[in-house]
Order: C-alpha cells, then sequence, then structure tokens
C-alpha cells in the first residue's frame, strides 16, 4: 500500500504556545485515518498543513509525494473546513456550480458532481434556496458536498458530522467507507466524537499537540485495556500526564 501522506517532524507555534510538537505520521491510500481529541488538541492546525493554508514551522508535509504547499494538488484534495465557507447570497446550487467551475471539470461532468453531491448530503429539494435561509445543519451538509464536488483523491473533513442528525450523519459514514472501498479514496475525519473513532481505520490521539498514540481501534483498545474509545482517551490521557 502506498503513502498518500508523510508528516515528518511537524512543529507549529502561535506565539509562545506550541500548537503541535515533532508530529510524525504516515497515512496511506486508501484508508479512513481518524485525528481525534478535544478542542484545541492542534487536530484542525495539522489537516490544514496537510492542506496547504499553513506551513510548519519545522518539518515537512508531502502529499502524494509533493512537498506541501502546493496549488497543483488542490485539484486532488477535497477539504471540509470546521466552519463553513459559504457564499450566504447565492443559492445551494450556485455556490456548488461556483465551486466545481474551479476545477477540470467538463460541463457533463460537473452537472453529474453537483448532483451526486447534492444527493448524498440530502439537500437536493433545497438548491434553489439561498444559502442565507439554510440551518446550521444544512450549511454543514453544503460544505460537504463542496468537499465532495471534484471527486478528489484524498477527502479532509474537520468535524464533518457536528449539528448533522443521527440518520444521516450514518448515511454520511457509509458513504465514506464506500468512497473509501470503492474507489480508494484515502480520508482523514477530524472529530471528538468518540463513536465515529470505531469506523476509523487508523486513528491519531491528539492531545495538547502531540500524538499520544496510533493504530487501529482494536490495537488501541487493547493497549489501555478499554471497552470503548472514551475509556481508551481517558487512559491514555492519565498515561500521558
Amino acid at each position: 500500500m502506498s503513502v498518500t501522506i508523510e508528516i515528518e517532524n511537524v512543529t507549529k507555534s502561535f506565539g509562545k504556545k506550541v500548537v503541535l510538537n515533532e508530529i510524525n505520521l504516515s497515512i496511506e491510500e486508501g484508508r479512513i485515518y481518524g485525528f481525534i481529541g478535544p478542542s484545541g488538541a492542534g487536530k484542525t492546525t495539522l489537516v490544514k498543513m496537510i492542506v496547504g493554508m499553513d506551513t510548519p514551522a519545522k518539518g515537512s508535509i508531502h502529499v502524494l509525494k509533493k512537498k506541501m504547499p502546493n496549488l497543483e494538488l488542490l485539484q486532488d484534495i477535497g477539504y471540509m473546513a470546521q466552519s463553513d465557507a459559504l457564499y450566504i447570497e447565492l443559492t445551494g446550487k450556485e455556490n456548488l456550480q461556483f465551486f466545481a467551475s474551479l476545477y477540470k471539470l467538463t460541463k457533463t461532468e460537473m452537472k453529474e458532481r453537483i448532483a451526486y453531491a447534492a444527493d448524498l448530503v440530502n439537500l437536493t429539494k433545497e438548491l434553489s434556496k439561498k444559502v442565507s435561509t439554510y440551518s446550521g445543519g444544512m450549511k454543514r451538509r453544503l460544505s460537504l458536498a463542496i468537499a465532495l464536488i471534484q471527486n478528489p483523491k484524498i477527502l479532509i473533513l474537520d468535524e464533518p458530522t457536528v449539528g448533522i442528525d443521527p440518520e444521516l450523519r450514518l448515511s454520511i459514514w457509509n458513504e465514506l467507507l464506500r468512497l473509501k472501498e470503492e474507489e480508494g479514496k484515502t480520508i482523514i475525519v477530524t472529530t471528538h466524537v468518540m463513536d465515529e473513532a470505531e469506523r476509523c481505520d487508523f486513528i491519531a490521539m491528539i492531545r495538547d499537540g502531540h500524538i499520544l498514540a496510533n493504530g487501529t481501534p482494536k490495537e488501541l483498545k487493547e493497549l489501555y485495556n478499554a471497552a470503548n474509545f472514551d475509556e481508551v482517551f481517558l487512559n491514555a490521557g492519565r498515561r500521558g500526564q
């Protein structure tokens, strides 16, 4: 299995606060990786650097064997930020059309991708409405649709299921599993919802800028003698103190 993302000795500070401290991680193709940890642990900073929106103070990040940041790679990366970056005076469809126009898609591909993405997040009937009328959950769903619009090789989702109802959350996770299995996409999901950790192939547990541990859900539960991920995280935190 080839390595899609290589993170080597990455350190990042904001002022005197060290947000990430010597992070090392290899992310393989066709897997779902979960970055798990409380708010403020450094998850969002790490994914922003993988996307190329920020740069490490030390260390390096390579995506598809190219050093980040790299504008050429944006065609291959779908990114859903923690805060919705939408044009609220445009309709849902106009937002999707605008973001799709940034990529190398034919008119037919664009139409197909918009239909697919809107259907996945259950927004097809709402596309003609202005985004300013959308609820918070609908905006999150539209942001996810935008992340998928160009059919990227790598999908990076920062807290994708916040504000989304349980039924739709399940369908989104089922689709992420399908994208991994059938299309070989590499997917990174950040979350502090521990039951989502069970759905990932590999997990990096991040706290205070450090990776406490990483491995499969089964390996981590065995390592920390835990029945579920809430216990894993509590036990890991105690050992890390």
